[in-house]
C-alpha cells in the first residue's frame, strides 16, 4: 500500500470505527424502540415509571420523583394535576400519603 492510499484509507477507517462506537455508546433522547401493546414478566427493574394518556398527560408518576428523596408514587387526574401522592420525603425517612385539591396544592386526605 502506498502512503498516498494509506493517507486516504486510514483516516477514513477511523471515521467508521468512531461513529460506530458514538451510535453504541450515546443513546437518543427519548428511546422509542421498545414499544409493545403487553409485557408479562416475573420481574422488571427500572428507575422510573410513566403511565400517559393519550394527549400525553401523565396521570401516574413512580419513582424517585421528589429531589433525593426515596420511592414515590404520584396519581394525577386527567389534566395531569396532582390527586394524591405516597412516598417519602427527602428530608426525613418518613413514608406519608399526601392530597391535593383541584388545583393541585396540599390538602387534608378525607
Amino acid at each position: 500500500m502506498t502512503s498516498r492510499e494509506r493517507w486516504t484509507v486510514y483516516p477514513l477507517l477511523f471515521l467508521a470505527i468512531g461513529l460506530a462506537i458514538r451510535a453504541a455508546a450515546v443513546p437518543p433522547e427519548r428511546f422509542e424502540a421498545a414499544q409493545v401493546d403487553g409485557l408479562k414478566a416475573t420481574r422488571l427493574v427500572c428507575r422510573e415509571i410513566m403511565v400517559e394518556s393519550d394527549d400525553g398527560t401523565v396521570l401516574i408518576h413512580m419513582g424517585r420523583v421528589v429531589g433525593a428523596g426515596g420511592g414515590r408514587i404520584e396519581i394525577k387526574d386527567e389534566h395531569g394535576i396532582d390527586s394524591i401522592a405516597i412516598g417519602t420525603r427527602p428530608e426525613n425517612r418518613d413514608g406519608a400519603v399526601e392530597c391535593y385539591d383541584e388545583e393541585g396544592q396540599p390538602a387534608d386526605c378525607k
